[in-house]
């Protein structure tokens, strides 16, 4: 009896203590009492202002990205549904300066969680910790329901920046852990950002004792143009073999560097970034090149889809492959679309061996976004 009486007086004032709290100094905001069985129960709320400002300072973002897709590969034909990603996300503004992201991606795994304290009062510097998306590369900081091709970036990028092409590195989802100080100046014209992070991916600690630094500047001299320049030093620890780079093992130290420069223009007449990039792993020396875009046919909400792409995963060993995309995409609902596409190749990969021939492929994408 008297650990009951106990645990219902340490509730009572917890309650009590919670209800004045959340109150912000109101009387009567939440109140409670017990029913005939002395459990306690909340009865009700007289003045909602603080969950009003609760609900202002957490906002819930969501998409989805699922499809079909037809390819012709080596002879052979294959078809498939596919549920490329379901995103949620939550940002909470703890203070004006201070907010945290949580984002789980429900067809794989947790893909960010991170905290923002800015440090000045305008935007010219904040701090971040956590595991985020690194500022390599135009497109890698960019979500994928904003890019043209269903087969989101492109293979640079994808390559270079731990998306998950690089058996060395794994599916990273262009992300990692670590530390990040970015800002931008002159109302947005510039735009900086600093990132220290493990090198070694997401949901795990790094393979070495080096840490990857990269660097990422945005000039933007007029509107709706960007000019994007970044670059990598780093030293990766492998989690496997790669037939891209041979003379690497399991559990091995590598250099890997990179640097990358790339424009941005976005108008009512049409949209298109390209970029060219280079990177070192061990040995090894890749580098790539792409340029895509989008024109609307006669309204915004119909858009034409192209893109042309060349990537070299190894110079040394002729590891080169030309891809073109092109198709139509169509927005139904702000941010939700229907895309069509048509994909070529002029390599492919099949038996761990890199093979010069041409594949082909149809995809259909539905995206579902809000907020």
């Amino acid at each position: 009896m008297r650990k009951t009486f106990f645990i219902k007086t340490t509730l009572a004032v917890s309650l009590a203590i919670f209800s004045s709290t959340a109150a912000m100094g109101q009387s009567d905001s939440i109140y409670f009492n017990t029913d005939k069985h002395g459990r306690f129960e909340l009865k009700g709320i007289t003045d909602k202002k603080w969950f009003q400002d609760l609900s202002n300072r957490i906002v819930l973002h969501g998409y989805a990205q699922a499809g079909y897709t037809y390819s012709h590969q080596g002879g052979q034909n294959k078809n498939t549904f596919d549920l490329k990603r379901v995103l949620f996300w939550a940002e909470a503004k703890i203070t004006d300066r201070w907010s945290f992201l949580f984002m789980h991606d429900f067809s794989s795994v947790v893909q960010e969680y991170y905290t923002d304290y800015r440090l000045t009062r305008n935007k010219a510097l904040t701090v971040r910790f956590g595991q985020f998306k690194n500022g390599l590369s135009l497109e890698n900081p960019l979500s994928p329901t904003a890019m043209e091709a269903i087969d989101v970036y492109s293979e640079a990028v994808t390559f270079l920046t731990g998306c998950g092409s690089d058996p060395l590195l794994g599916v990273q989802y262009g992300r990692d852990l670590g530390l990040a100080l970015y800002g931008e100046t002159n109302d947005g014209k510039y735009h900086y950002e600093l990132d220290v992070l493990n090198g070694q991916g997401i949901n795990k600690k790094d393979g070495n004792n080096f840490k990857d630094i990269i660097t990422r500047f945005v000039y933007r001299p007029v509107l709706g143009l960007s000019v994007v320049a970044s670059g990598q030093l780093g030293r990766g620890h492998a989690i496997n073999t790669s037939l891209y780079n041979p003379t690497i093992a399991i559990g091995q130290d590598y250099k890997r560097h990179r640097c990358t420069i790339g424009a941005d223009y976005k108008s009512k007449a049409f949209k298109v970034h390209g970029e060219y990039l280079n990177g070192w792993d061990g040995d090894a020396h890749s580098w790539g090149a792409y340029v895509t875009g989008a024109v609307p046919l006669g309204t915004p909400k119909v858009e034409f889809v192209g893109s042309y792409d060349f990537f070299n995963f190894n110079t040394d060993l002729g590891m080169d492959q030309h891809k073109a995309i092109a198709g139509l995409q169509y927005w139904f609902y702000k941010k939700c679309r229907l895309q069509v596409q048509y994909v070529y190749k002029s390599a492919y990969t099949a038996d761990n061996q890199f093979i010069h021939g041409a594949n082909h492929g149809i995809q259909c994408q539905l995206q579902v976004r809000f907020n």
